[in-house]
């Protein structure tokens, strides 16, 4: 009676109208052993199956498919079996006297044990669309779970699906079938309807058990899918997860690293746990299916010891892998900077064996890795270019067309045929702003390589960037929605862009700039501080929008709304009061904040000039630093040292600017580390070298490449004394080609008491142009924080910038000359 129960969870109620011969039946599939026994007893008794015979038959058969492990091998063992096909035809016979459970619960199970709709799923999915009004929530979900396993996303019966939650959204008290709907339906939404389901299961939530993971994933999912970060509801499903993480296994953490992933959503703790689980977990695989999901998961998060094992370990079965895992395993190699030649190499075997059956966006995910990775194969590229061409020529539609171009661009020996080019102008017109930057840094691409102007296709190249400015520009003329346009900017970058659409698009922002509020905010502050462009009056906005709605705004989001005005140096007109209000909102959430978070927050007010007490404690202090070396151990190199710089530097801004804090400076080894390597000066710094010897009175009066307390690297040092003149440095000079030194006694001494009465120190910077917004020569907030503090440190600084430097006026060594006396001994002037 337990295994019935388990295995039918249908009430026996249902049968009291039956005559006595249907429960025998089916109490004899209940007692069935093996698949064999339920085909034999369906073909005993074929012609007087009952709908509910049927569906206690389907419940048994896949009740034993999922007790076994080889998975796909029972699948075409039971749906190849003679009676598999009797049972569909009495299904499809039986499908109007099925009640709507029975009815969705078959189509559930018949799908599941098929490869490809037949006729048995279209009868059911029609007789199921004619009863679709009348379903109760937890039949319309598993209804659209079905739907969703064919690939009917944007399908009209998705759509009526869609329509009925949103008419009965009120009513739902039951958040698992609310939950798969939302995955469901989530390609047909509008943002409005998004925010009311999003508001509907913040309500729910705490009705639903905390041991409820694949709801709170499906929720995540759902995110994911409407690229919707909200933070509340991914905070409460990261507290499902990790209350239940020794439950989950390999497929579960998986999935949710993933989502993460795609969201931009690191939690330090649930990556910890996982990483822990999933190492546990590398004796457990020994076949390709499981051992490759562990490797994708674990791989680009693992020790240095647990790489090796996995690398050593798939190494051994790499012979066994398919298409999609070969794809998923080079995706992880990129991702953990693997150097491992011979793997390398089996992978890109198999790659190179499969590579006609991999989709336009997957051969660019293969290119980009072996490229990354260092792999040489002129075969396999040559391949790689034929399949892309030929692409090329069939598909219509722009982003695909856009992805293929860009894999062309990035192969080795690029080129851009007239075929190409015209299929490009082709499709123009459709294209968002994404593919047109797409292809425009694809061509950008083909045009350097080419080297050359004169030739003919190259000419065609440029009236192709042409076309593509104009199609840019006329898309952001046109354009009248902020959303959809933040949409599009999101992901924008490169040297085209900038060039050729900033100034437009930050004129269409600033014209709709009415529409910033706090749903949006964080997304315009993290464009504006992609672009190094500022826009007075955009910032100006955004702190305006922040004042007035801060308690709508997530905290997590505070950090990159500060960040632009950190980047671009700029105190809006209610500078005081708004990073008032955005530290004192953060001070209630600095223990949730994730460290590297406090990290570059903290840097990001030091160079604003700011120094919150509570934010300094919360980050210099042993608990603290050592969560942080932990966190350190699963990020990419890259990010890695991003996020020890940047504590470096805020350690040395606190120390210089807030000394009355006490807190330690205990960067010196770091420092060491990374200058020892340096080579003193390039080449236009030696021709400037000689004209500031010239200036100053000899080699011996100016150092270059110097390294000051605190390590900060400045271009050039001399010491004038109090008649302006410069100060010989006797034996202590730096020769020229060699690393930087420091010259001062200690490190961390701050200058003055070493020089002669009323003689000063003067840093000369040399500044290119990112010390600079691109749009006007304002001092951007790195350059202007160094400044700040050399001055601490004593110095007199005196920053040149490029278009002083490099304008006509300074086009002779004589001018040059000239404006450096002029800068050095001159009154005033820095």
């Amino acid at each position: 009676m337990l295994r019935l129960r388990a295995i039918c969870p249908f009430s026996w109620r249902v049968f009291q109208f039956r005559t006595c011969s249907c429960k025998p039946l089916i109490s004899q599939m209940i007692t069935c052993t093996d698949e064999e026994q339920v085909f034999h007893l369906i073909k005993k008794n074929k012609t007087i199956l009952s709908e509910k015979q049927v569906e206690c038959a389907f419940n048994i058969l896949w009740q034993f498919q999922n007790q076994k492990t080889s998975f796909l091998k029972n699948v075409e063992c039971i749906r190849d079996h003679p009676q598999f096909l009797t049972l569909h035809n009495v299904a499809t016979s039986q499908k109007e006297f099925m009640n709507d459970d029975t009815l969705v619960n078959v189509l559930y199970i018949t799908q599941q044990c098929a490869t490809v709709p037949h006729d048995l799923v279209a009868a059911l999915v029609t007789e199921a669309w004619r009863r679709l009004e009348r379903f109760d929530i937890n039949v319309l979900s598993k209804f659209s779970s079905c739907l969703a396993y064919q690939h009917l996303y944007f399908s009209p019966l998705m759509g009526k699906i869609a329509d009925i939650v949103h008419r009965n959204l009120e009513t739902i008290e039951d958040l698992r079938s609310l939950s798969v709907l939302m995955v469901s339906i989530s390609s047909l939404i509008s943002q409005r309807f998004q925010e009311q389901l999003v508001h509907k299961t913040e309500h729910l939530f705490d009705t639903t058990d905390s041991s409820q993971v694949n709801v709170a994933r499906r929720i995540v999912q759902f995110l994911r899918n409407t690229k919707h970060s909200y933070y509340p509801l991914l905070e409460r499903c990261n507290k499902v997860f990790l209350h239940n993480m020794n439950h989950l296994d390999l497929d579960s953490i998986s999935k949710i690293l993933s989502l993460y992933h795609c969201l931009q959503f690191h939690r330090f703790e649930f990556i910890k746990m996982a990483n822990k689980r999933l190492t546990e977990m590398i004796p457990l695989f020994d076949h390709p299916d499981g051992f490759v999901k562990l490797f994708v998961a674990l791989g680009p998060m693992a020790g240095p010891e647990e790489k090796k094992q996995l690398k050593s370990t798939l190494l051994l079965m790499s012979e066994k892998l398919t298409s999609k895992q070969a794809l998923a395993v080079v995706g992880a190699m990129e991702e953990m900077e693997s150097r491992n030649s011979h793997l390398i190499k089996k992978i890109a075997s198999i790659l190179y064996k499969h590579l006609d059956t991999y989709k336009p966006v997957e051969l660019l995910k293969i290119t980009q890795a072996l490229i990354f990775l260092h792999f040489q194969s002129k075969e396999l590229f040559v391949k790689l270019r034929e399949l892309l061409l030929s692409y090329l020529k069939i598909s219509f539609i722009p982003s695909e067309i856009s992805i293929v171009v860009y894999t062309l661009s990035i192969l080795p020996s690029p080129h851009l045929d007239e075929v190409g080019i015209s299929r490009i102008e082709a499709v123009l017109p459709q294209c968002d702003l994404n593919d047109l930057n797409g292809f425009a840094t694809s061509v950008l691409r083909w045009i350097h390589y080419d080297h050359t102007y004169l030739d003919n296709t190259t000419g065609k190249q440029l009236k192709l960037l042409q076309k593509l400015d104009h199609y840019g520009l006329q898309r952001l003329q046109k354009c009248n929605n902020l959303n959809l346009l933040q949409e599009e900017l999101k992901s924008l970058k490169g040297d085209w862009f900038a060039e050729s659409l900033l100034e437009e698009t930050v004129a269409t922002l600033q014209r709709l700039m009415d529409e910033i509020n706090y749903k949006n905010v964080a997304e315009i502050s993290s464009f504006i501080s992609r672009t190094n462009y500022l826009s007075t009056l955009l910032l100006d906005k955004i702190a305006s929008v922040v004042i007035q709605q801060i308690e709508k705004i997530h905290p997590f989001v505070i950090p990159g709304i500060i960040f632009p005005f950190s980047v671009l140096n700029y105190d809006p007109p209610q500078s005081d009061e708004f990073f008032r209000i955005c530290i004192q909102y953060l001070n209630s959430y600095l223990s949730e904040l994730d460290p590297l978070m406090l990290v570059f927050l903290g840097y990001s007010l030091a160079t604003l000039g700011y120094f919150p007490e509570d934010l300094l404690k919360a980050i210099f202090n042993i608990k603290f630093l050592a969560k942080m070396d932990s966190q350190l151990k699963f990020l990419c190199s890259s990010l890695n040292m991003t996020v020890q710089f940047r504590l470096m530097e805020l350690n040395r801004a606190v120390c210089l600017e807030c000394p009355e804090y006490q807190i330690p400076w205990f960067h010196d080894r770091f420092c060491q580390q990374q200058y020892k390597d340096i080579s003193s000066v390039t080449g236009t710094q030696q021709r400037i070298y000689k004209m500031l010897a010239e200036v100053l009175g000899g080699t011996n009066r100016v150092k270059a490449s110097v390294l000051t307390p605190y390590y900060h690297r400045i271009d050039f040092e001399c010491i004038l004394d109090k008649r302006k003149k410069a100060l010989p440095y006797g034996s202590h000079n730096i020769t020229l080609g060699k690393p930087p030194e420091t010259h001062w006694e200690s490190n961390t001494q701050i200058t003055g008491s070493r020089l002669p009465p009323g003689a000063e120190r003067i840093a000369l910077e040399f500044l290119d142009s990112r010390a600079f917004c691109r749009n006007i020569p304002h001092l951007k907030g790195k350059s202007a924080l160094k400044k700040r503090q050399l001055e601490i440190l004593g110095y007199h600084v005196i920053q040149i910038p490029h278009f002083e430097w490099n304008s006509m006026a300074l086009s002779t060594k004589e001018a040059r000359m000239d404006y450096l006396r002029e800068r050095i001994f001159g009154e005033g002037k820095s």
